[in-house]
């Protein structure tokens, strides 16, 4: 017997028997579909945090063998705390990356621009770049996560990377990081002109400051090799950098005029030598084929002539002394053809 609910009156006729069945099984099919889709998701969650506590677990156990002092396993601790409380385990591998590698160039571009092309626009150092440059680079831009008390950089630590802060607030310190000297907000840039190499710095590719988050920080982290990557497709926009850095330092004061104006490292050499010897290569093949070509031609000109001159009874007395000026010039063009190879490219 179906049971009513509240004051739905008893069904009486085979209609209302028909419609009660079939509210009944799409309550239940409503049900189950609730309880399932509950089921999954509170499975998905667990598969996930399982994977994530390993992750910890296997951290942990390499802390103890190591002897690690409890201070900071504590700190490691809070740090993947904050991860898994953010919903940021994708920067432990770098998923983002992984997750869009599944789009097209075009639209991962697009994305980028959107999320991080504002953010970089306000770096003084690439305001006035193309669109084209600002493109790459936003594809280049790697999320960091700092922990409280965490040094972001050293005061003479080697630059290799630039800073954008997302999210959080920073502390320019002194060396023993008792004095503050400036606070860095949401927005703020630092370390971008270490990443030039500009002739004449006084700090060099040095850091010049000390700089320690205070509190959990975000931050959005450029590469200096990056940087040289997509430089090398904008030699323009490489000069203008160099420019506009150098007129920053001038004006911070932290430039010596009579530095000279390029000054090139070893991996600019280095570069430098590459593509000279890439581009005589390439001149070299092309008068190797350009030799061949005309080596062949020649060769089946005088091919065509002696038989032409078979053709002549009253040259017969001549023939003879043909067939060897014929043969001594196929001796002279017939060039072994492996001289000839296509000369690949060579890397130092």
């Amino acid at each position: 017997m179906l049971s009513n609910v509240c004051e739905v009156p008893w069904p009486i006729r085979s209609s209302e028997f028909i419609i009660v069945c079939v509210d009944l099984m799409f309550g239940v099919l409503i049900f189950a579909t609730i309880v399932g889709n509950v089921g999954s998701m509170i499975a998905s969650s667990e598969a996930a945090r399982r994977d994530f506590q390993s992750r910890i677990d296997n951290v942990k156990r390499f802390l103890r063998q190591r002897n690690v002092n409890k201070n900071l396993i504590q700190r490691i601790n809070n740090w993947f705390d904050y991860i898994w409380q953010q919903n940021k385990q994708a920067i432990l591998d770098g998923q983002d990356d992984l997750v869009l590698s599944v789009l097209p160039t075009k639209l991962q571009a697009e994305i980028a621009m959107h999320v991080h092309f504002e953010t970089l626009r306000k770096v003084r150092l690439f305001q006035d770049c193309e669109a084209g440059l600002l493109g790459e680079l936003v594809l280049k831009l790697k999320l960091q996560v700092f922990s409280p008390g965490d040094f972001v950089c050293r005061k003479g630590d080697v630059g290799r990377e630039m800073y954008i802060v997302k999210k959080g607030r920073l502390q320019v310190v002194s060396d023993d990081g008792m004095k503050i000297f400036h606070t860095l907000l949401e927005g703020a840039v630092f370390g971008e002109l270490s990443l030039l190499n500009i002739p004449g710095s006084k700090h060099g590719n040095r850091r010049s400051a000390s700089i320690r988050s205070v509190g959990y920080t975000d931050l959005f982290v450029l590469k200096k090799a990056d940087l040289w990557e997509a430089l090398r497709e904008y030699p323009e926009a490489k000069r203008m950098l160099v420019h506009k850095g150098r007129e920053i330092l001038l004006k911070d004061g932290l430039l010596n005029e009579d530095a000279p104006l390029e000054e090139k490292s070893p991996e600019q050499w280095n570069q430098e030598l590459r593509e000279q010897i890439d581009r005589l290569l390439d001149k070299l093949s092309r008068l190797t084929a350009e030799f061949i070509s005309n080596e062949t031609k020649l060769v089946s000109r005088i091919e065509f002539l002696e038989n032409k001159l078979k053709q002549y009874a009253y040259l017969d007395e001549y023939s003879s002394g043909v067939k060897c000026i014929c043969s001594l010039y196929k001796i002279l063009f017939q060039v072994p053809s492996f001289l000839f190879l296509p000369i690949k490219s060579v890397k130092i």
